[in-house]
């Protein structure tokens, strides 16, 4: 194959990945997206930071099963492919959104109500268990060793796509529906939008190609010449690899989700700005913070994984505290907007190259269960937790105990960020 073939190959492969990522992302997002409108039909109560936090407590049990999610479907994408393993986490995906769409409220059938969006809800935590560890180890590997930062940058391009993407339906239906059709059916439109779009990519990740990494595991397992991907294996022959990325992952997911999902409900709730507004202000400054995760790619691909990974860490623990302080007494939606936008482009050290950097620590026949486990632990414990803590810490009146904690676990993070090797210079990716 030429050259020129081979780099279309991968591209279109990628092309196809990310798609169907940016697919499932946005159908995860869209509940939080989505929350300040749907939780007075599934949890009735006088007190909005209520409805809320029972609704954030529903959004963190999701995040329950995405080490179940990682665990199963890592295993079934380290022996079956990589192709597989995105195939069956969008079925999933799919059936949670139509699940949640066409579920009747709290006023019609009861407690049954919450239930069935909890189910949908842990259905969804399973396919986006598996989902992280699937693509990024597929766009890890699809990439060229030269350009591995970039291309696999494109997985919160995407992830970042499906929650901008998320924030836009909602600014559109604000625009077309009073806020009270919007409470009643309006916020089921996005979620039936969601499943049907997850119908087509099923179709189009049957198509993709599998990676040459893949491959050549498959055949040294057949001969016996490598271990089965399970979770024993993984934490008896690789322990150091797995703590790295739950450490690594702990401050940068934490991070992220404040930074990002909380912030919507920070600016309505704290800073006091309207709904429409804060959907605005958020939606902005996450369109250029997904503009950013290639550039911070390529840059990683020319100095290291290591000097973006301690920026983050660095400029995280400094700022967090002030960003978030200056942010409850701010009135002005353009400065809302560059503090947004400044915490985010803290982040990006940590979110544009993390995929990479997990499937560079693990070899071949393991690396889909190692890069989906221990992230997906360290993501249930302080990423799907966020919102909830936060809101806690709130309904506590200690709301700056939040920042608090953020800015300790960003500092325990970098801890591990400078005395890891840089992942660049020691990739297990041996394909080119």
């Amino acid at each position: 194959m030429s050259e020129a073939s081979d780099r279309r190959r991968r591209i279109k492969s990628i092309i196809g990945g990310s798609a169907g990522n940016l697919v499932e992302w946005y159908d995860w997002y869209v509940y939080s997206a989505f929350t300040l409108y749907f939780a007075p039909s599934f949890f009735p109560s006088d007190d909005p930071t209520a409805q809320l936090l029972s609704a954030a407590a529903i959004f963190a049990v999701g995040f329950v099963m995405r080490p179940v999610g990682a665990w199963i479907m890592g295993i079934y994408a380290d022996r079956k492919g990589r192709k597989a393993g995105l195939t069956f986490s969008v079925t999933l995906m799919c059936a949670g959104s139509l699940l949640i769409a066409v579920t009747p409220g709290y006023d019609r059938i009861g407690i049954a109500a919450p239930i069935i969006l909890l189910v949908a809800r842990l259905l969804q935590g399973l396919s986006v268990g598996g989902e992280y560890g699937a693509s990024a180890t597929y766009l890890s590997e699809m990439a060229g060793k030269e350009n591995r930062g970039f291309f696999s940058s494109f997985q919160y391009v995407t992830l970042i796509s499906g929650q901008l993407i998320a924030l836009c339906v909602l600014l559109g239906l604000q625009a077309v529906l009073t806020p009270k059709d919007l409470e009643a059916w309006g916020w089921r439109i996005p979620f039936a939008a969601g499943g049907v779009l997850a119908v087509a990519v099923y179709y189009i990740r049957r198509g993709l190609a599998e990676t040459e990494s893949f491959a050549k595991a498959q055949s040294a397992a057949k001969r016996g010449a490598m271990a089965v991907s399970s979770g024993w294996a993984l934490f008896r022959h690789h322990p150091r690899q797995a703590l790295t990325v739950v450490l690594l992952t702990a401050g940068g997911t934490l991070a992220f989700y404040a930074y990002s999902t909380y912030m919507q409900k920070f600016l309505v709730n704290t800073s006091g700005f309207s709904r429409e507004a804060a959907t605005e202000i958020t939606a902005a400054a996450l369109f250029i913070y997904m503009l950013l995760q290639p550039l911070a790619g390529a840059l990683s691909d020319r100095v290291g994984r290591k000097p973006l990974m301690v920026g983050f860490g660095v400029a995280g623990v400094a700022f967090t505290w002030l960003i978030f302080r200056t942010l409850e007494t701010t009135t002005s939606s353009f400065v809302a907007f560059l503090l947004v936008l400044a915490a985010l482009v803290i982040v990006t050290g940590y979110t544009a190259i993390n995929a990479v950097v997990k499937a560079e620590l693990f070899p071949a026949h393991i690396r889909a269960l190692g890069v989906a486990l221990p992230y997906a632990l360290a993501n249930t414990v302080f990423g799907g937790t966020a919102e909830y803590v936060a809101l806690w810490f709130k309904s506590q009146h200690l709301e700056r105990g939040f920042y608090i904690y953020v800015t300790a676990m960003i500092a325990v993070s970098l801890v591990v960020y400078l005395r890891m090797p840089d992942t660049k210079h020691s990739s297990l990716i041996e394909e080119d």
